[in-house]
């Protein structure tokens, strides 16, 4: 598809990424190969040392990955993504690809439970540190976080499970202030609703098994790169992507590949190295997905927006934390980076005990219980008994996430159905 910038979002949910030619599947085809065959061995090598582009082997690229890929970036308005087996690959590929041991970085304390272990412990174990900071913060007392080894800020645009809504014009003054490139988190919002791009961001990453995927049925992540941060500018903290890279005779990523640079190193080092690639067949079934992502995300918004009402006005509800609601304390952020919607997913607490939240969720009839959230069905989950559990209260508070703190994600169902079950269980 060309010109893709020229087009909608909703048609580039549909058309980016595959344009078939004469003959070809009309719909994006699951090229099920690990390899590919060339004529000479002279046109392999050339693949081997990044002097032609091309498909070798499907541990580095393959042509349905590549589309879906490709649509994504569309989508950001990025210059180039790269698929990954899990969201939780993705942030890891997004801060690894520029860090290194000894390096730090500094993020949001207010993100999904497995990335805060991701970099507070696994990285740690690497060698690169996280310090954590209360996304609140004024500029100042993020900018004191920093050191003279700090090589990424990061955040999510609505955080997951608390629902604090990210300032990013804020975060990336703070990042391009100490030369750093800001990373964001995008799974909740999709670009449908918010695109980081357009507000300083530099790097965006998602989870697709969330919305984009919106079924429930293909784990996957996702990393796109603006194009926009300058790594020449700010070449002795960035080596491995301004210095020859050993590994490829020499090469150097920003003068071989200029705005390419970033996804390059990402897809010849890290997914050479250490795999978590996505298959076809789940990249097939993403790209289902993401053909119905801009008629899905406002049902999901409409209904959560509906449910949160209905909330804030029981009186058996103590709390309730959707971004949306007028009353809600990120609302002027909200309507800053969100004003088509924000996402399906309510954050809330019931009066009584933890127990009794516990129990509330045991009686709830067709909105389940389960790990994931953002897709069609309505999902309900208690993250400090399950998804963040290996957090203490004092780590649960600073990650955004309250002890009773219920996460509602609200589906495509008939949203009236929906409230009948959560108001059955509150009874």
């Amino acid at each position: 598809m060309n010109n893709d910038k020229n087009y909608s979002l909703s048609t580039l949910c549909v058309q980016a990424g595959w344009t078939p030619t004469k003959g070809q599947p009309r719909v994006l085809p699951i090229i099920q190969s690990t390899t590919f065959k060339y004529d000479t061995s002279e046109q392999m090598a050339r693949l081997f040392d990044l002097e032609d582009s091309g498909y070798f082997y499907s541990r580095l690229q393959n042509p349905t990955v590549d589309a879906v890929a490709a649509k994504i970036a569309a989508l950001e308005g990025g210059v180039a993504a790269m698929l990954t087996s899990s969201g939780q690959a993705a942030n890891f590929y997004a801060v690894f690809n520029i860090c290194e041991a000894g390096d730090h970085i500094v993020s949001s304390s207010n993100i999904y439970g497995g990335t805060y272990n991701l970099f507070g412990v696994t990285l740690k174990k690497l060698g690169i540190e996280c310090t954590f900071i209360d996304p609140n913060s004024s500029e100042e007392e993020i900018n004191a976080a920093f050191r003279p080894n700090t090589k990424v800020l990061f955040g999510e645009t609505i955080s997951n499970p608390g629902g604090e809504v990210l300032d990013i014009e804020k975060f990336a003054r703070v990042a391009h202030a100490n030369g750093v490139p800001l990373i964001v988190d995008n799974t909740f919002p999709t670009p449908i609703n918010c695109r980081p791009f357009e507000w300083g961001a530099d790097i965006v990453t998602h989870s697709t098994t969330k919305y984009m995927d919106g079924h429930a049925v293909s784990i996957g992540g996702a990393i796109v790169d603006s194009g926009n941060f300058d790594w020449d500018a700010h070449a002795d903290k960035f080596p491995g992507l301004t210095t020859p890279d050993e590994s490829y005779h020499g090469l150097t990523y920003t003068k071989s590949f200029g705005k390419g640079a970033y996804i390059t190193k990402a897809v010849a080092q890290l997914m050479r190295d250490l795999g978590s690639m996505m298959s076809p067949q789940n990249a097939f079934l993403l790209n289902l997905g993401l053909e119905t992502l801009h008629l899905r995300v406002p049902r999901h918004c409409d209904n959560a927006m509906t449910v949160a009402r209905w909330l804030e006005a029981n009186p058996k509800v103590k709390w309730v934390n959707y971004c949306s609601l007028p009353s809600n304390k990120y609302h002027h952020l909200a309507e800053k980076y969100l004003p088509k919607g924000s996402c399906g997913v309510i954050a809330f607490g019931i009066e009584g005990t933890r127990e009794d939240a516990i129990r509330f969720m045991d009686r709830l009839k067709f909105i389940a219980i389960v790990t994931h959230v953002a897709d069609a069905r309505t999902c309900v989950l208690h993250p400090a008994s399950h998804t963040h559990r290996q957090l203490s209260d004092k780590q649960l508070m600073e990650a955004g996430v309250a002890p009773d703190l219920i996460r509602l994600s609200v589906g495509i169902e008939d949203v009236a159905d929906i409230i009948a079950d959560i108001e059955q269980a509150l009874s």
